[in-house]
């Protein structure tokens, strides 16, 4: 069990206890209403610690327990976190989207939830999902699966007393986030600079050409002589700034023997 797994599973169950069961705290205070959205904005995020039943309860929190701790060991603590708020906010504001004026409360962890598994099918497309423990489906199809009847279900009004777009707006929220992140990590961000494109500055590069001319060939590897062959090749018909990072260090490693 992952820390922040383990304390947002702590919190729900707390939440429940003094809303639920205790109702130490006014429930309705922190529950989603599309209509109060202006004068009740905390709620966007409060309302996701709120559920209406036990079973409701367990859902969300097995969904957690069983897909959250991988993907906040891929993701890390704090972007897991982020990923987790961001789905559940997004659930709230696409809910308001499409019922501006809806008094009906809407609570439950369901929306970041949602983003958690968005999450996990997206590192993990091909896992097997049990449902029910029984029926075995890729978490990719899961998702897709659960898009189309969130849709469906959302726009005729059908499926129970549930948040649809909620559901919706988890996934949504999730996938921009990862989309954010995967251009913000540093995993990306060393691949840029690992890719980025060598750029011409004519008196450095012409010194550097002539010196990877004068590399010594004696002893080198007849592999190796051809890749030098085939790269002052690539000099000479595309210039230096057609070289990978790769090729570079290629030359640079010979030149300094």
């Amino acid at each position: 069990m992952t820390p922040w797994v383990k304390r947002l599973l702590l919190i729900n169950g707390i939440a429940y206890l003094l809303t639920g069961v205790l109702r130490i705290l006014p429930w309705l205070i922190f529950a989603f209403i599309p209509a109060l959205i202006v004068v009740r904005p905390w709620t966007v995020v409060t309302y996701t610690f709120l559920h209406a039943g036990i079973w409701h309860l367990a859902f969300n929190m097995l969904a957690l327990f069983f897909f959250g701790p991988r993907l906040e060991d891929r993701l890390g603590g704090r972007q897991f976190l982020s990923l987790y708020f961001v789905s559940g906010i997004v659930g709230a504001i696409l809910s308001f989207a499409v019922t501006p004026r809806s008094p009906i409360p809407i609570v439950g962890a369901s929306g970041a939830v949602f983003g958690v598994l968005l999450g996990f099918a997206r590192y993990w497309p091909r896992e097997k999902i049990y449902i029910w423990g029984v029926l075995p489906i890729e978490a990719r199809a899961l998702v897709i699966i659960v898009t189309i009847a969130s849709l469906y279900f959302g726009f005729t009004g059908g499926g129970g007393n549930i948040a649809h777009f909620g559901h919706l707006g988890g996934f949504l929220g999730g996938f921009l986030y990862l989309k954010w992140w995967d251009r913000r990590s540093p995993a990306a961000r060393f691949k840029a600079k690992a890719q980025a494109p060598v750029r011409r500055t004519s008196g450095s590069d012409s010194a550097n050409v002539k010196r990877w001319q004068r590399i010594n060939r004696d002893g080198m590897h007849p592999v190796n002589q051809d890749e030098l062959d085939r790269i002052l090749d690539k000099i000479s018909a595309s210039g230096i700034g057609s070289l990978s990072t790769e090729e570079r260090d290629f030359l640079e490693r010979f030149s300094t023997r």
